[in-house]
């Protein structure tokens, strides 16, 4: 029995059959793909409408009972974990495409209608969500965390892609914000109030989406650089140039590593940039041989990468990136982490981090959207190794304040959930205090989501 029995109750009667209270159901709702340790709640409801979230947060309201939004469960800093126990209400049945003008070049969709299922579903118009993340994740959590990729260096982050939402807020009250004009001065913008809010401030069960043209031509790049600062420094000079540049992605040597020993390739295991560019095949071919050429000034060594095959391989290659980390310990447990600093502080920040991970004889391959300076980390421990463990933490929080201290951020795009909680303040000082006077404005009873990007 749970203190939250009555609400539970009350749900079970407005939805026969349809609040789950079975371990596997919790265990399944409890964690996400992340270090933290789970936290089940104490029951799971499979929302079908906008309308039925409604219901079931109004019922939660009258007695309490904390919610956990869920969508597919691949968060990585435990957004999902049910710390205070309560109702999740998963919206993955939510996966509908309501709308779509081409004309427009905008859609509305269902919370929980994923990336890949949508842009599926687009590809007859023409257009598509231009954003690229590595994991299969819907669309309402994308935005509840500001979720980005590997295209943001051309087509931005969710927060850029979202023109509306609706939302059903902690009293159960249903929402609209936002809407399809494609700018608006008028009242508060708060869209983006929503997107990144990680679900503490109401749960977001339909998006309008601004969507873009598929590129004519999109060809790739794979280059093998003699060290990270020429890496890094080609990124920087390409970004001047105004480039096509679509997706710029770095992996270290030891992620090259890695990747070759998943998918039994043989790339140098040396700094490795992966670009992408798109546009008309003119300007596609003649960014690319000024690439080439920047590249080579700094010593690297070009793969040919012509066939739409080669190009499919080569982003297959990169979408391994974490699972193949992993694999260097079977059966270790990982700390996989993102921060983000501005372009020109990558050099000095992953030559800092890289010197303290050695120092520490910490495994951590590295992997990054370099082209916005937002890289990941993937920190191999054994959980049963406490000193080691320790270790990770302790590296993990200089990486943060590396970030925090070069004009950058905590997370780049993973989000705050448990594990960038105790950096918040050091990041926004003062403004930590609104965000706090916010959500005890929006929800006074903390039931949204408790716990996550900050403590009350």
């Amino acid at each position: 029995m749970t203190r939250h029995e009555t609400a539970f109750a009350d749900l079970e009667a407005a939805f026969p059959g349809r609040i789950e209270r079975g371990e596997a159901v919790r265990a399944q709702h409890g964690a996400g793909d992340s270090w933290h340790p789970a936290a089940l709640p104490d029951a799971v409801f499979m929302a079908r409408s906008t309308e039925e979230v409604a219901q079931a947060v109004q019922i939660c309201a009258a007695h309490g009972c904390p919610i956990v939004p869920f969508g597919a469960g691949s968060c990585i800093e435990g957004q999902v974990n049910a710390t205070h126990g309560g109702l999740c209400i998963d919206l993955s049945q939510m996966d509908k495409l309501l709308r779509v003008t081409p004309e427009d070049m905008d859609c509305t969709v269902q919370a929980g209608l994923t990336r890949q299922a949508l842009n599926e579903e687009l590809r007859a118009t023409g257009l598509f969500l231009p954003i690229d993340i590595g994991a299969h994740a819907t669309l309402g959590g994308m935005a509840s965390t500001r979720a980005s990729g590997t295209m943001t260096v051309r087509h931005g982050t969710m927060a850029d892609l979202v023109m509306g939402l609706t939302v059903v807020l902690p009293d159960g009250q249903i929402i609209h914000t936002g809407g399809r004009a494609r700018k608006s001065s008028s009242g508060y913008d708060l869209t983006h109030l929503f997107i990144g809010a990680e679900g503490t401030l109401g749960i977001i069960t339909e998006l309008t989406l601004r969507l873009t043209g598929i590129p004519e031509m999109a060809k790739a790049g794979l280059y093998s650089f003699p060290g990270i600062e020429a890496a890094t420094q080609t990124v920087v000079e390409a970004l001047q140039f105004g480039l096509c540049l679509n997706r710029i992605e770095l992996m270290d040597a030891l992620q090259v590593k890695a990747i070759n020993a998943y998918n039994k390739t043989a790339l140098p295991e040396q700094p490795t940039l992966l670009v992408d560019l798109a546009g008309s095949e003119s300007q596609v071919d003649a960014d690319r041989d000024t690439f080439d050429a920047l590249a080579s000034e700094h010593e690297a060594v070009l793969h040919p990468v012509e066939t739409p095959e080669d190009y499919s391989r080569v982003w297959a290659l990169r979408h391994s990136a974490l699972y193949a980390a992993r694999g260097l310990r079977p059966g270790c447990k990982s700390l996989s982490t993102d921060v983000c600093v501005p372009v020109s502080e990558l050099p000095r920040i992953l030559s800092e981090t890289g010197a303290d991970l050695e120092s520490e004889g910490i495994i951590a391959p590295m992997h990054g959207h370099v082209g916005d300076g937002n890289f990941h980390l993937v920190m191999l421990f054994d959980e049963t190794d406490s000193a080691e463990k320790q270790r990770v933490r302790e590296a993990h929080g200089r990486l943060v304040e590396r970030a925090i201290a070069m004009g950058g951020t905590a997370t780049g795009e993973h989000g705050v959930g448990l594990g960038k909680k105790s950096y918040m303040e050091a990041e926004h000082g003062a403004a930590l205090a609104l965000m706090k006077t916010l959500k005890r404005a929006v929800d006074p009873a903390n039931l949204m989501n408790p716990g996550k990007i900050f403590d009350l």
